[in-house]
This record gives C-alpha cells, sequence and structure tokens, in this order.
C-alpha cells in the first residue's frame, strides 16, 4: 500500500470520526483507493454512492486544510461521480 493511501486512511479516520452515512470511494491517481463506509475507513476500490478523484496533491492538500473540496471540485482538481448529495455531506465533513 503506497503512503499518501496510508496516510488518507489515517487523516479521513481523524476527520469523520462522527461517521458518514452512506459510501464513499477517493481515487487517488496512480496510487490507489480509499473506501468509507460503515464499516469505517480502509485501503479498497468497492462500489460506493460516491467516488471523488484527484491526484496525490490534490487530495493531501484537501487533507491538510489547504484547498476545500468544493474549491478544488469548481476549479476542476476534483472530480466526482454518482451521488452529489453524499459529496456535498462528505465536502462538509472534511471542511
Amino acid at each position: 500500500m503506497s503512503e499518501i493511501i496510508n496516510q488518507a486512511v489515517i487523516a479521513l479516520s481523524e476527520k469523520l470520526s462522527g461517521g458518514f452515512d452512506g459510501s464513499a470511494k477517493f481515487v487517488i491517481k496512480d496510487e490507489g483507493a480509499v473506501m468509507l463506509d460503515s464499516e469505517g475507513v480502509r485501503a479498497g476500490d468497492e462500489e460506493a454512492d460516491v467516488t471523488l478523484t484527484a491526484s496525490a496533491d490534490t487530495f493531501r492538500a484537501i487533507l491538510d486544510g489547504d484547498l476545500s473540496p468544493t474549491m478544488a471540485f469548481m476549479g476542476g482538481k476534483l472530480k466526482v461521480d454518482g451521488d452529489m448529495g453524499a459529496a456535498m455531506r462528505l465536502g462538509s465533513a472534511l471542511g
């Protein structure tokens, strides 16, 4: 498992300690994917309600709080596929 995937699992676990109602997949280009669902946060690549795709740098900036998920999406750095409502709830939880 890549270092960015490990960091993402830890950071998402901390940021979303209150849980998330649904399932989401974060695809980090050229690195892998992280799943978030009722079972928690883990490396994985299963089906999800919403899939968010970004580069490792963009994803790291979002996790560090240097870039809001909304600004990343509006700037074309974050691609969202699936349930936009779930993406918005997730963006609020991360922001």
